[in-house]
């Protein structure tokens, strides 16, 4: 299967699922949703450390179900990498398997919201106040892992273009390979 994959990470309240929804629109295609917001909703406790194994576990299966249908497309609203930096950010440390998993995922591209938007407060989102430190983890991490990103920053149609035009041109290029 030759279907480009695009991930959509960032901070919290950074427009990850409206950006992720618009661009499978756009797309013609469904997104991979971002599994642990249903997840931690559904927990009827805090959730804690080891549950992020499970919740990177059920991100994957979504994944892998998405491709399995053969969209033009595939769409991550997240991706084990926003896993793996929240394990360390909250829990001050990241299991193995997190990372060995996040090794395993391969996009073509992984878009990085920019923290220019405002907070939208949500009972699930937690730092308001780190949006620039978080911000700069992501960035860091990505810019150290050699990966294919761009930082997507701007307000409503602007934002969206700027996904568009970024992601139209790895899919043209993955699709012609």
């Amino acid at each position: 299967m030759n279907i480009p994959r695009i991930a959509v990470i960032g901070p919290e309240s950074t427009g990850k699922t409206a950006l992720s929804k618009r661009l499978a629109a756009y797309f013609d295609t469904e997104e991979v949703p971002e599994v642990a917001r249903g997840w931690i909703e559904n927990l009827g406790r805090p959730y804690v450390q080891e549950d992020l194994l499970e919740i990177c576990r059920a991100q994957e299966e979504a994944e892998e179900q998405r491709l399995a249908g053969n969209p033009p497309v595939l769409i991550c609203d997240t991706n084990i990498t926003v896993i793996r930096i929240w394990s360390a950010f909250r829990f001050g440390s990241v299991d193995p398997f997190i990372i060995e998993r996040e090794k395993s995922r391969n996009y073509d591209l992984i878009l990085l919201t920019d923290i220019d938007i405002p907070w939208v407060d949500d009972p699930l989102r937690e730092h308001p106040q780190n949006r620039e430190e978080l911000f700069s983890i992501y960035y860091r991490s990505l810019i150290g892992s050699g990966l294919d990103f761009r930082v997507v920053f701007g307000e409503g149609e602007d934002r969206f273009r700027r996904a568009i035009s970024l992601a139209d041109a790895v899919v043209l290029k993955r699709t012609r390979t």
